[in-house]
């Protein structure tokens, strides 16, 4: 900008010198002094005191802003007078200014050395006729609420005071009071922005009142301060006289000091009031109490462990669903659908950080990973991993603590995990919750139900805390062998995630390349010992027998052991373990095939079971006995419910007894004896019915079984197949016994989504709606079926086609 700007005016427009102002509003008819600092400011001042001009003084918005543009300031201001300028330093002047009138900018230059804007006077609107009335009540409102202010705060100087009371010219008190008065910046700027005299007294009464709100505010502050400070100083002096009197008495080992030490502590986390306050407490009445006295001992168990637990600290979680991968896939082989599962949860929480409530829960045989699932989730997380044993609990004050009035009491295991976690948002995991069982110290199932419902868990009151204390952001995960055993109130609360028995080629894999590396390692072989596939494969099959890998990972050190003896004592430098070697190392197979028809064979049908440590075959065996008295002998350890099942078989058999070609009154003079192998184990449960049904048929007919197919499904009185649970674990029984069909109940269809991939390519899985279907499919050589059949119409020719008249093998992956 040059020398030769001058100051112009146009059509009522003054082209100024104009000021940014920072928190800081400048009223007509008033004096002002305030500094300028900025290189355009006192450019600005410089120009106007060398060519005797006015200057335009405007506010910004932004009181950072170095070099605000036109938009960052506001549209009205002042134009004053500059009436004194004093140069306190070389970047720093002071000057005194006097308002003359208001004005608003319609045009600022900033580009030039100097802020050179374009205004126009913009006169205040005067008070209108039909205004009068409320503008007389309005300066009244005023005066009064000016003195209230000035009653709770004295040090208003006295020439406003007196210019004030002394004054009642609406105009002059607008502009007056916002500048003596300590009003926010952007009060003041309000006050100059409203372009009507009306409007400024309504602001002015607002404002005053907001003034006045907010020094009672501070008057009660102060007053607690007082109050507070003189309750401090009468304790410290109390507190003092007990620490001599204690001296004097030669108890220098008084509880005073420890006292004080607890309640820094306490006041350090920070808690809410309440809980503060309960704290607190304790630590006054272990104040007043001799060192010696046992009650003591109880408080400062109580304060300690409290003090411990992580109120405020939390981790931060590590959402990276790429990351949970990677380790989900290093360290489990296989469980393809439990760890997209697993990914699933981890991915809401992702979208959803807020949500809570997501308990989970993994079901599935002993061995197959689900704790260290669990570890891995924990690890992928970021999160502190705790672990808590259910296995036996029978009290329900191991889960919530023990009231402090009994002697010896302690937290429950939940608030003890958080202590050893150290963090308020662990990944707790709750192992073997099946196992929980109760008795007359109370149901420890219904214990966890605070702890696991979203609703409840963020207020967990334990016993021994007597607190509130926030369960919300716990990731809790439960394991279980049998989803059955859990309370329903206690299972409706998690999401459930089923491991299903890992099949012979996992086993290896794993075996491979997590369990042989890992015993290698814990028993100094590495690079010592290998094992051939031949080797893995004889252990599997010869001796484990198991859902998981537990057992096999015994074995495998077992295996290791024998190799470092023969290291160890020089008989050896390096070992290859192979399928021949495993007999002289571990001995003879022990594991047998199971007692199978693994032959066409009259009168045995294979039946599957599932157990909580897997899927297992079972077998059914029918004989009959002629001149007998029509007696039935059921034998093998069975249930109710499977005794059942064999009433059902037979009074079916002896409706449809023509249709098989059996003699009605054979039946009214043998005698039947149905028989279950293995007889020590306990049996029970509806699934078998197809199976005693075929048995039957095929020892009263003389038509054998087909060796090569396993059967599962309840029925009816009137022949029916109805559905059974457990499928995936069925499945992998047949697949596992070498079994090349599976005659299933029509609605599991669905469920053979969960049966792992290599099972269904391995086997046939056929649908049956009726035992009429069952038995033309497991029978060899089934008889015509006859016109007095009750259920002609289910006949499902399909099912027939896909059974040959002669056991041949079905194609791999036929699924029914």
């Amino acid at each position: 900008m040059s020398e030769k700007v001058t100051v112009k005016v146009e059509r009522n427009i003054l082209h100024l010198p104009a000021i940014a102002l920072r928190g800081l509003v400048v009223f007509p008819n008033n004096l002002l002094h305030f500094e300028v600092g900025r290189d355009k400011s006192i450019a600005a001042v410089e120009w106007a005191v060398r060519n005797k001009s006015e200057v335009f003084l405007i506010a910004q918005k932004d009181m950072k802003a170095e070099d605000p543009k036109a938009e960052e300031m506001y549209q009205y201001g002042v134009v004053a007078e500059i009436k004194q300028v004093m140069r306190v330093s070389d970047d720093l002047v002071r000057i005194l200014v006097e308002g003359k009138f208001r004005a608003k900018r319609t045009e600022l230059d900033t580009d030039g050395s100097f802020l050179l804007a374009s205004v126009r006077p913009a006169p205040v609107r005067p008070i209108k006729a039909e205004e009068e009335t409320e503008a007389e009540a309005l300066l009244r409102n005023v005066k009064t609420s000016f003195d209230a202010v000035l009653s709770m705060n004295p040090r208003i100087s006295k020439d406003v005071v007196f210019a004030v009371t002394s004054n009642n010219d609406p105009a002059f008190l607008c502009e007056y009071i916002p500048a003596n008065l300590l009003f926010r910046f952007e009060d003041k700027q309000a006050v100059m922005e409203e372009s009507t005299l009306i409007g400024r007294l309504r602001l002015l009464v607002e404002r005053l009142h907001r003034e006045r709100r907010m020094l009672e505010i501070d008057k009660e502050i102060a007053q607690k301060v007082d109050e507070a400070m003189d309750k401090n100083q009468r304790d410290y002096y109390l507190h003092e006289q007990m620490h001599m009197i204690s001296q004097e008495l030669g108890e220098d080992d008084d509880t005073t000091a420890e006292a004080e030490e607890y309640r820094r502590r306490i006041q350090e986390l920070h808690l809410d009031e309440e809980r503060e306050k309960k704290l607190l407490k304790e630590v006054d009445r272990l104040a007043k109490m001799q060192s010696s006295n046992q009650e003591g001992t109880v408080i400062r168990t109580y304060l300690d462990t409290c003090l411990d637990l992580p109120w405020n600290s939390f981790t931060e979680d590590d959402l990276d669903i790429a990351k949970a991968q990677r380790i989900l896939d290093r360290d489990h082989y296989g469980l393809k659908k439990v760890k997209d599962r697993i990914l699933e949860v981890l991915a809401v929480r992702k979208l959803a950080p807020d949500v809570k409530g997501q308990i989970i829960c993994l079901v599935g045989p002993p061995g197959v990973g689900k704790t260290s699932i669990a570890r891995s989730i924990a690890e992928s997380l970021n999160r502190k991993y705790v672990r808590i044993s259910l296995g036996g609990v029978r009290d329900e004050a191991e889960i919530r603590g023990h009231r402090r009035t009994y002697i010896g009491a302690m937290p429950g295991k939940i608030i003890n995990a958080m202590i050893s976690a150290k963090s308020s948002n662990p990944l707790m995991l709750l192992d073997e919750i099946d196992k929980l069982a109760g008795d007359f110290r109370g149901d420890p199932a219904a214990a966890l139900l605070e702890a696991l419902d979203p609703e409840q868990n963020t207020t967990f009151n334990d016993h021994f805390i007597d607190m509130p204390f926030d369960l919300s952001h716990v990731l809790f995960i439960t394991t279980a062998n049998d989803l059955s055993a859990i309370p329903g109130p206690l299972r409706d609360r998690m999401d459930v995630i089923e491991l299903p028995s890992y099949t012979r080629v996992e086993k290896y894999n794993i075996a491979r390349k997590h369990l042989v590396p890992k015993q290698l390692k814990a028993c100094g072989l590495a690079g010592k010992v290998t094992f051939s596939q031949s080797a893995l494969y004889g252990i599997i099959d010869g001796y484990t027998r198991e859902a998981g890998v537990r057992t096999l990972e015994r074995t495998i050190t077992s295996v290791l052991r024998k190799c470092a003896r023969k290291i160890a004592s020089g008989e050896a430098e390096n070992v290859s373990v192979t399928g021949s070697s495993l007999e002289e190392l571990l001995g003879p197979r022990f594991v047998k095939p199971d007692f199978l028809n693994r032959t066409n064979a009259i009168g045995i049908a294979n039946g599957l079971a599932w157990t909580s440590i897997g899927g297992e075959t079972l077998p059914i065996e029918v004989q009959v006995m002629d001149n007998g008295s029509g007696k039935i002998t059921v034998t093998g350890s069975l249930g109710d419910v499977m005794k059942e099942s064999a009433q059902l078989a037979i009074t079916y058999v002896r409706v449809h007894a023509e249709e098989y070609g059996i003699d009605p009154e054979r039946l009214k003079k043998c005698d039947l004896h149905i028989h279950a192998p293995e007889g020590a184990v306990p049996k029970d449960g509806p699934s078998a019915g197809v199976t005693l049904t075929t048995a039957l048929v095929s020892c009263l007919s003389g038509i054998p079984v087909r060796g090569d197919v396993a059967m599962t499904g309840e029925i009816t009185l009137h022949g029916n197949v109805l559905p059974i649970g457990g499928l995936r674990e069925k499945s992998m029984a047949a697949y596992r016994e070498g079994m090349k069909t599976v005659l299933i109940p029509k609605d599991n269809v669905p469920d053979l989504y969960e049966v792992d991939d290599e099972v269904k390519k391995n086997l046939t899985f056929l649908p049956m709606s009726d035992l009429a279907q069952v038995l033309n499919a497991a029978l060899l050589k089934p008889k015509s079926v006859s016109a007095r059949h009750p259920h002609p119409a289910k006949k499902a020719k399909p099912v027939e086609a896909a059974i040959p008249p002669t056991p041949e093998k079905p194609k791999p992956g036929a699924v029914c």
